[in-house]
């Protein structure tokens, strides 16, 4: 019996045309779908790009309805939210992307960083916390380190600020020894006020030769020593900053004027307090060399030599109390006034933010930036 090929001739076209219909239809349903989630997804952008930002979340929504496999418009959607404060649903965006099985690693540790940004701007900083200690070892630690340690400042957690800090000294990402020495002082602060004094003077002590150059440690352990009646050590560790630190003298320099005189070191902090005035005047430093100097005209000269330099009403006012008036009781009431007037004058004035304070702040309470306040008070009317 032959085989009859007529019919495999026959069906080779038709089989072809049921192929080829096949293929559209699968085509045009594929470049249906295609459409859809870039169309909604450029929509979004161009409502993003003219700050519209409610129809943007509803075309990103839209889009990613039609595509839930879309990491990225996750992304940009849990972006959103968070800018417009909409932290729950922002949280609910990235928890959805990492509880997906089909995220890359990079994926993950920048949904998990996102979820971290979100409790962080949300002000729940215990899940932050927990959220940025996930991220040790990915390409976020850096980020995450700097963001722990803005939670621990808040929270006035020293310990753990001070343990962050060390090993972004470590990583090499800038010097943060300073900073370091800054925690520790304000360990020893709690140690003193608990009467842990041994404790403190350790720490001070540590904070002082992590940083040699930051002023602080030096201050705060030669108060401590003060108040423990170690007056010879306080004065000798106040003689550092002249070389350290100079230009943190005014700060120091009614402390070293006590400690001078209780040590019986007057001419020495005389001397270094008159070379720090030449180079930099403070009232606050003719003050302190008013004191040591014990010449009785010191206080009229002293006064009259700062106003030859700088326009201070404060030493005007200073000096017009001491100088001998026709009447004593309209010269009481003048000088009172003076005082009354003159004592806003005298302020710190933080450099980062501008917040003005009549005591020195080491961290400013404006805008949280460490050593941003000058060692000089200034004057204004």
């Amino acid at each position: 019996m032959e085989f009859d090929f007529t019919w495999v001739l026959l069906g080779f076209p038709v089989a072809f045309t049921l192929g080829w219909l096949a293929s559209r239809l699968d085509l045009r349903q594929l470049r249906i779908e295609n459409r859809q989630a870039p169309k909604a997804y450029f929509r979004g952008l161009n409502f993003l790009l003219n700050e519209q930002q409610d129809q943007a979340i509803d075309a990103f929504i839209e889009a990613v309805q039609n595509d839930p496999d879309t990491s990225e418009l996750h992304f940009a959607l849990g972006n959103l939210f968070r800018r417009r404060g909409e932290y729950e649903r922002a949280v609910r965006v990235h928890e959805h992307l990492l509880s997906r099985g089909d995220l890359t690693q990079t994926e993950r540790d920048r949904a998990q960083h996102a979820l971290a940004l979100d409790f962080l701007k949300a002000g729940l900083l215990d899940r932050a916390e927990l959220a940025l200690r996930k991220l040790e070892g990915t390409g976020y630690e850096e980020e995450a380190r700097l963001a722990l340690l803005s939670i621990y400042e808040r929270s006035r957690d020293w310990t753990h600020a001070t343990d962050i800090a060390a090993k972004l000294d470590s990583a090499s990402r800038g010097s943060f020894s300073t900073r370091q020495a800054h925690y520790l002082c304000e360990q020893a602060l709690a140690a003193t006020a608990s009467g842990d004094t041994d404790r403190a003077l350790a720490i001070l002590q540590q904070a002082a030769g992590l940083a040699p150059a930051a002023p602080r440690p030096l201050i705060d352990l030669a108060k401590l020593q003060g108040q423990l009646g170690r007056h010879q050590d306080a004065f000798a560790t106040l003689l550092k900053l002249e070389k350290t630190a100079p230009q943190a003298l005014p700060l120091a320099a009614g402390l070293l004027g006590n400690m001078a005189q209780q040590s019986g070191q007057q001419q020495a902090a005389l001397d270094l307090l008159l070379a720090s005035y030449a180079e930099m005047p403070s009232i606050d430093v003719v003050e302190a060399i008013i004191k040591l100097d014990a010449a009785p005209e010191a206080p009229r000269r002293r006064y009259v030599q700062h106003l030859e330099r700088e326009a201070s009403l404060v030493a005007a006012a200073k000096w017009i109390a001491g100088e001998k008036l026709g009447d004593e009781h309209q010269h009481t009431l003048v000088q009172r006034a003076l005082d009354k007037a003159t004592k806003p004058l005298m302020r710190y004035r933080c450099a980062a933010c501008g917040f003005e304070a009549t005591q020195h702040f080491w961290h400013c309470p404006g805008c949280q930036a460490w050593d941003s306040y000058p060692a000089r008070r200034i004057e204004e009317l």
